[in-house]
């Protein structure tokens, strides 16, 4: 993200979250006092404020009708990079309704809340009308302050639909969106009525963020099974275009706590807070008063510890610090009670008049305060029910540089897993566990402490906030411009002339062709994957290539061995069955590429679920091999069929594939499933690509367009002998994708019937007409140099 240091410019970068890093506090009339808000958000953007002219938009915190009261707020708030949306009316519906009433308990696995009969006007609707509406300010904002080549970074599930208004807006502006909550199992988030719209939306991003591969893949898999798109390694596939999906841990300023605690009055508090629990270990909470934080969890789990070790019992002291939080609302209030009801027991049943077990705080400390009880504390107990990552667990490590104490985390804290290698991971809800766990933190060795707080403290220093704003930032300049790029490769028509010209010059030819709706014969509704045949048309010109002795043709195809024999077994020609997981030399018997380690149990499960969908969805067929199902509903009605897609992914993903090791590819009209590893079809597009870049580049750069799995590097040591293929002797075509690989594309089918025929009698095709799409349907032309003769060898697939 360089700029021209020069100029002394940098690019610009709003970021947008619900609220601003500032607190506002009105000094008098249309005057205002503002103190920046620490935090993980504005701790990790600090990383990227060398690099960008950064500039915050989110709601002040106040609500302002005033236009002078709000021109004035907005001034000052201009001198600390800040731009105000005010909500106002909106605010409580969107906030405190879609938000945190709806929305929030949906991704921390809460469930949807009932709905209220009783208050009509606050219902589902009308918060989701407020949550639309608050989107659209914050984007009139953004307008109102865009300025061309500015990025903007959207935060938090408050804003769900900006990217889709943004996009909307600028289809150019660069996009990012990052959660930092959890994102549920797609069988909890389907049961939210605006599924699919929010889906959609933040999907027009171009780059997506999440704290934990945990949330990564559960998004994905919900748009997998909600949308029916296809989700990929990289992210999510919806009509061709590809959002990124990527994982960035959120972390801390650890220098920040680490300088603080070795201040001289953080040094008093220290010695003050040892002094006050002489004799005792400190076992210390902070967290929000909420309900996922498992407060009540920890003093049940702290109570059973001191029921079944009552040696402990005079020796041990929990001081939980529980922040208060929407204090408005019944359901806290509710826990608040809960709280300070299990405190009073406990205290009633373990403690005297000199002593108590449990130290409860209703309130927020300083910062200073904060650190110096991190520092003296034994134990840090984490007992979140469901956590987006859970920094105070990162903050205590930053603390314990001298002390070295135990961390005791939930794993169902995001924190989990960056933090687990040095915490004592627990389930907080089962008590006996955090009991254990609570003893053994007590009783553990210094050495054991200290081989822990290391890997926690390095992972702490070296995973901090900075970094995690700089590698979103990385990330999504990468891949806008490697999106930009892919734009413009889209590929032209075949320059047939040019290659029937270097075709018929050629004295060593390879033709690799793909078999369903390449070289099959026209399909109609009835027509099942069993009953593809070789279109007639065919059959003189394929004889003809296969019997010339400088020509080889390969059929690669993701059918079976049982068709392919059946319609080449009279062609001297190599068979490449199910993707190429079994070869067949012209004259030889089949040869299976399939790994050893490969784990086909899914496929029976499996192949049930097909046959079902099949059976209900008319004129829709089964393709099956030993290693790929694939489900074809290109002749079926197309609403119905799409509806039916999305079901059987749902059946699939909860049943027999939910730990297997397969791909599933959802293309414009199928389903297919296939083993993990297998060549997919738009790999045989850049099988050749590292042998056409030119020798002088880095081998680092040319082996990146090398096929690198096993199968493709099987295929390339059956298939080539010598090859020394020049970019002007390459050609790959796919007929009739826009989005492909290949560098060229053929209309249809019927055009590949003429043009196959060209290539015998050397005549260059004149007119294509038509168009045909299958993701199987594949003619990549290529041509080489060969090195035993002075003509150019020739490849065609």
């Amino acid at each position: 993200m360089a700029y021209d240091e020069a100029c002394g410019e940098r690019p610009r970068l709003l970021v947008v979250a619900n609220r601003l890093p500032v607190s506002a506090k009105r000094t008098g009339e249309n005057s205002w006092s503002l103190e920046m808000s620490p935090g993980g958000l504005v701790s990790g953007l600090l990383g990227v404020a060398a690099q960008f002219d950064t500039k915050w938009v989110g709601w002040p915190g106040v609500d302002v009708y005033d236009e002078v009261e709000k021109r004035a707020l907005s001034k000052a708030l201009a001198e600390m990079k800040c731009i105000p949306v005010f909500l106002n009316e909106v605010f409580d519906q969107y906030y405190n309704g879609y938000c945190n009433g709806i929305l929030w308990p949906i991704l921390h696995h809460m469930g949807l809340p009932q709905e209220d009969d009783n208050d009509t006007n606050k219902t589902f609707q009308t918060q989701y009308d407020a949550y639309k509406r608050a989107n659209r300010m914050f984007l009139d904002v953004i307008i109102d302050n865009y300025e061309e080549g500015d990025i903007v970074w959207c935060h938090d599930y408050h804003l769900m639909f900006l990217p889709q208004y943004l996009k909307e807006y600028n289809n150019k502006i660069k996009v990012g969106w990052f959660l930092h909550s959890p994102f549920p199992s797609s069988e909890v988030y389907k049961t939210l009525p605006s599924r699919s719209e929010l889906l959609r939306s933040v999907l027009t991003s171009d780059l997506l963020g999440f704290h934990t591969y945990d949330f990564a893949r559960h998004f994905v898999s919900t748009c997998t099974r909600i949308l029916g798109v296809e989700g990929t390694q990289e992210g999510v596939v919806d009509h061709g275009r590809v959002t990124r999906v990527a994982v960035f841990p959120l972390g801390i300023d650890p220098d920040r706590f680490i300088r603080t605690c070795k201040l001289p009055e953080v040094r008093q508090q220290m010695n003050e807070l040892k002094e006050r629990f002489a004799g005792k270990k400190v076992i210390l909470g902070v967290d929000r008063l909420d309900m996922i934080k498992g407060i009540p969890q920890k003093f049940l789990g702290f109570e059973k510890f001191l029921e079944e070790n009552p040696n402990w019992r005079d020796k041990v002291v929990l001081v939980q610090i529980a922040v208060p939080t929407r204090n408005g609302v019944p359901e806290y209030r509710k826990l608040k009670n809960q709280a300070h009801g299990l405190v009073g027991r406990i205290n009633g049943r373990f403690g005297s008049v000199t002593s108590l077990p449990i130290h409860h705080l209703d309130c927020s400390v300083d910062f200073n305060y904060l650190c110096a009880l991190y520092a003296i504390a034994d134990v840090m107990l984490v007992t979140s029910l469901r956590d987006g990552m859970n920094l105070v667990s990162y903050e205590f490590i930053a603390c314990q540089e001298a002390k070295k104490g135990v961390l005791v985390l939930s794993e169902f804290a995001g924190a989990g897993q960056s933090l687990g290698a040095g915490a004592l991971l627990v389930n907080p809800w089962d008590v006996t566990e955090v009991s254990s766990a609570i003893k053994e933190a007590l009783n553990m060795s210094v050495e054991e402490r200290e081989t822990r707080h290391r890997v926690n403290f390095q992972y702490v220093k070296t995973y901090s906030a900075k970094k995690w704003g700089d590698d979103f930032m990385r990330e999504l300049n990468e891949t806008v411009t490697e999106s930009e790029m892919q734009i413009g490769k889209t590929p032209h028509q075949l320059p047939q002339q040019d290659v029937i010209q270097r075709y018929s010059k050629s004295n060593n030819r390879l033709i690799i062709l793909g078999f369903c709706g390449t070289l099959t014969e026209p399909m109609n509704k009835e027509t099942k994957e069993t009953d593809l045949k070789l279109n007639p048309e065919l059959k003189g010109t394929l004889k003809a290539l296969c019997n010339d002795p400088k020509t080889t043709v390969v059929v690669l195809s993701r059918s079976g061995r049982d068709i392919l024999d059946k319609n080449f077994g009279e062609y001297k020609i190599w068979l490449a069955a199910e993707n190429g997981m079994f070869l067949r030399h012209t004259t030889g018997e089949w040869v299976t590429n399939v790994p050893e380690n490969m784990n086909l149990d899914w496929v029976d499960g499996a192949k049930n679920v097909f046959k079902y969908f099949t059976d209900r969805t008319p004129r829709s067929f089964l393709e099956a091999s030993e290693t790929s199902l694939v489900w074809n509903y290109e002749y079926a009605d197309a609403e119905f069929g799409r509806a039916q897609a999305r079901d059987m992914l749902q059946y699939l993903w909860s049943g027999p594939i939910s730990n297997a090791s397969v791909d599933v590819v959802r293309g414009n009209n199928s389903v297919e499933v296939h083993a993990m590893g297998l060549t997919k079809d738009e790999d045989i597009y850049t099988f050749f690509e590292s042998e056409t870049l030119p020798s002088k580049l880095p081998l680092e750069t040319r082996s990146k367009s090398s096929a690198n799995n096993h199968s493709l590097k099987q295929k390339r040591k059956v298939l080539l002998n010598v090859f020394d293929l020049k970019e002007d002797n390459y050609f790959s075509a796919s007929i009739g994708q826009a989005r492909t690989d290949a560098r060229y594309v053929i209309d249809s089918s019927h055009d590949v019937v003429d043009f196959l025929h060209m290539l015998t009698v050397g005549v260059a095709m004149t007119r294509t007409t038509g168009s045909f799409s299958d993701s199987d349907a594949n003619a990549n032309l290529q041509h080489s140099n060969g090195g035993k003769t002075k003509e150019p060898n020739c490849v065609v697939c």
